[in-house]
């Protein structure tokens, strides 16, 4: 249950995804800059990057800059039937300009719907591809279609041209030099869940790690055009991130409350892996598991051979497995307050797990005697006979060879609940811990 506290953390991070959702983003362009600035704003410390076009990136180039302005379809009575600034999802992203008459024949061919879901408008783009298109719902097409012989005046206001792919990082700095990543993307225009529920949730995580006295990890923390931003930021950074990160998550589609989804890691045996699949086993234990070969997000390029970073996604309905993805169905009434801080919660508590996730080894052979420091109960109770039988148990696998998470998994328990009988034994000399920074 989410108290009242819970519940002003959820509605603010509703407010940004408010804020933010009716602007125009893309993966480059102002759009994302001033979403970019926006989280800035609340982050003080993020640091903005340019990465100028014709960039190499491995295998890829960063595009030319898009930017729009306006974009409409009007009918021979000059009605506006499609507005780009009634819904930005109405344009193909990446659209080249475009100012004529044309007939119903030649718009048609520029323009995409979804028959299957008729009152929808999908998102489109072509990246890496001119064309200019619209999107538009297929009842709106069939409309359109009633008249064929009629004449539109399409205008698509844009410029494609040298300029740069931008992209955020915040760097927490920790006791070690080892990592830990948070990544989300901002390149969506007006899709909630799709969108702007990831970077919401990665902000308000970040809020929280910036307040903490000192974090034993370092956070690197990425708000990036998705795809291109993480293949440009590894191409820079990889070696670095190589020798430090050793855990990452990508954060998306976090807002709805249908379910929990995670897809893991290519080989799915990662750190990562095993705090989200500790913490959803025991917290939601309905979740939808998904292999790497369901990968959709940025995974992709974090787990790529070569690259093999310890790294897993977090979503709610995952994308591409829920009806309203990639469409204008994705609105604001698709998230709530108590989505996003639900999925706050989840990730959270993944990232204290880590935090307190050590390699223990006892200093006493033999089961050690509690009795005589205190750590025995006096009276017997169903609780306190658990409680005894969780500390021997983290006693009896504390070989120095396995961590925290490792023994919780062994024991069916969530490792949250070992923490607090690990900082006991250490007070009272039974366990120490062993050197086990980089996992």
């Amino acid at each position: 249950m989410l108290n009242n506290k819970d519940l002003s953390i959820g509605s603010k991070m509703y407010q940004w995804a408010t804020d933010l959702f009716p602007i125009c983003r893309s993966i480059t362009g102002n759009g994302l800059r001033q979403t970019l600035r926006y989280f800035q704003n609340l982050l003080p410390d993020l640091k903005i990057h340019e990465v100028p076009s014709g960039t190499q990136a491995f295998d890829w180039t960063v595009p030319d800059e898009w930017n729009i302005k306006d974009a409409f379809i009007c009918d021979e009575q000059g009605q506006k039937i499609v507005d780009f600034l009634q819904n930005n999802l109405h344009v193909v992203g990446y659209s080249e300009s475009v100012d004529r008459w044309m007939t119903f024949e030649e718009l048609d061919r520029h323009l995409y719907s979804l028959p299957e879901q008729p009152t929808a408008i999908p998102y489109i783009t072509s990246y890496y591809k001119r064309r200019w298109g619209f999107c538009v719902s297929e009842n709106q097409r069939q409309q359109l279609r009633q008249n064929p012989l009629a004449k539109y005046y399409v205008k698509i206001d844009s410029s494609l041209q040298p300029g740069s792919l931008t992209y955020g990082e915040l760097i927490i700095p920790g006791e070690t030099k080892y990592e830990v990543l948070l990544s989300t993307y901002v390149c969506h225009p007006s899709m909630a869940n799709n969108e702007l529920s990831g970077p919401v949730v990665t902000t308000a995580l970040a809020e929280y790690l910036s307040k903490q006295h000192l974090n034993r990890y370092t956070y690197r923390i990425l708000f990036l055009p998705e795809t291109i931003g993480s293949i440009v930021y590894l191409s820079q950074n990889w070696q670095t991130m190589k020798q430090q990160v050793i855990a990452g998550f990508v954060i998306t589609c976090v807002g709805d409350r249908r379910t929990y989804s995670y897809v893991g890691s290519r080989l799915g045996n990662t750190l990562a892996d095993k705090v989200v699949l500790n913490i959803l086993n025991h917290k939601v234990p309905n979740y939808q598991q998904y292999s790497f070969l369901n990968r959709g997000s940025d995974e992709r390029q974090y787990c790529s051979p070569g690259i093999d970073l310890p790294v897993c996604s977090i979503c709610r309905s995952k994308y591409g497995e829920y009806l309203e993805y990639h469409t204008s169905l994705d609105d604001l009434s698709f998230i709530s307050s108590e989505g996003l801080q639900e999925s706050y919660e989840i990730l959270r508590e993944c990232i204290f797990t880590l935090e307190n996730n050590f390699i223990y080894k006892t200093k006493v052979f033999c089961e050690p005697q509690l009795g005589k420091r205190g750590l025995y109960p006096t009276l017997s109770t169903k609780e306190s006979g658990k409680q005894v039988r969780n500390m021997m148990n983290l006693i009896a696998y504390a070989d120095g060879e396995h961590d925290l998470i490792e023994i919780a998994d062994i024991m069916g328990i969530p490792a949250t609940d070992l923490i607090s009988l690990a900082q006991i034994l250490l007070e009272n000399n039974i366990l120490q811990k062993m050197n086990n920074e980089n996992n």
